[in-house]
């Protein structure tokens, strides 16, 4: 049994790429995308056709309804390969203001609707964990439309998210991993942080342990990952969103991957509910240096990336 293979015995097996002609051969049940991902995609020869397509079928449409449009192109494509979700993402330029985020998510599900797509079973909006988008979601979520909240770093999002009874999150074990790295700079030790020390792992277990202990529903999946380690040392999670990359490199190894988070062993742990409400989160937010930076570092390169997306739109 491969790596890919076995990590299926725990773990729901998610692609995070725009390049749907790569999923099949690794049979993911999920698939999650990102501007800069979508915006990857259309600069290679094989989908620069959609992208034209879309712009050429609504020539005269606001450019962020095209936008919309394309990334539902997109999604569409990916949903007629893979058995179950996709997420597509609200414009991180949105990521302050709740009522445009609830406006452009139920534009983004009316035109799944428009292609027959079971939002309900088959969309996942994706959203960025501020305290805006995640007020955002919770309100979507009391409509039916389920959400994945992006972006996260840090507990008191995992935690904000949970009470809003999200759908799913997707803390970022890579970035996490990125910063501390950085930070320690001559004094890093990789082998010392590694597996289980890896602190973009130690934060998705944290997250985990306490949602299963407390019965929260939310759905944890890890995603951004820099390496295998990282993912098997996560083995049990929810979900984990893979690179192409990274899920080729599970499927070409039969190195053994053991079960690292499971559920009944976090319920026998002694991990209190935390309540937060805006000023908390806020502050609580503000003390963590490294999902404070992180946050709006992502959110700054997916609105960058949107800006470069209309830009090939109006060449």
């Amino acid at each position: 049994m491969n790596q890919l293979d076995a990590l299926r015995q725990w773990t729901t097996v998610v692609a995070d790429t725009g390049d749907f002609r790569q999923l099949a051969q690794f049979k993911p049940q999920d698939a999650t995308t990102n501007p800069s991902l979508i915006l990857k995609a259309v600069q290679k020869a094989d989908y620069r056709p959609l992208l034209d397509e879309v712009v050429q079928k609504h020539k005269g449409a606001p450019i962020d309804e095209v936008i919309d449009r394309l990334l539902v192109r997109f999604g569409t494509e990916i949903l007629s390969i893979i058995p179950g979700r996709v997420s597509t993402e609200v414009d991180a330029r949105l990521s302050f203001d709740t009522q445009a985020t609830i406006a452009r998510a139920e534009r983004i599900v009316a035109l799944y609707r428009e292609q027959g797509i079971d939002v309900h079973k088959r969309l996942l909006i994706k959203i960025a964990s501020t305290w805006e988008g995640i007020e955002a979601a919770r309100q979507l979520e009391l409509k039916g439309i389920h959400c994945n909240l992006t972006l996260l770093f840090s507990f008191a999002q995992a935690v904000a998210c949970g009470a809003a009874k999200v759908q799913l999150i997707s803390p970022f074990v890579g970035r996490i991993y990125d910063w501390h790295k950085k930070s320690q700079g001559t004094q890093w030790d990789e082998a010392a942080n590694a597996g289980a020390n890896d602190p973009g792992v130690k934060s998705v277990r944290q997250i985990y342990d306490y949602y299963k202990k407390n019965g929260i529903a939310t759905e944890v999946m890890g995603a951004s990952f820099r390496n295998v380690g990282q993912i098997a040392a996560l083995a049990g999670c929810d979900l984990l969103t893979i690179s192409p990359e990274l899920l080729a490199e599970l499927a070409a190894s039969d190195a053994p991957i053991a079960h690292a988070l499971d559920a009944e062993a976090a319920q026998r742990l002694a991990i209190p509910k935390v309540s937060l409400d805006e000023a908390a989160f806020r502050f609580a937010l503000n003390e963590d240096a490294m999902a404070t930076e992180k946050l709006a570092e992502g959110i700054r390169a997916f609105a960058a990336d949107a800006v470069k997306l209309e830009k090939l739109m109006e060449t």
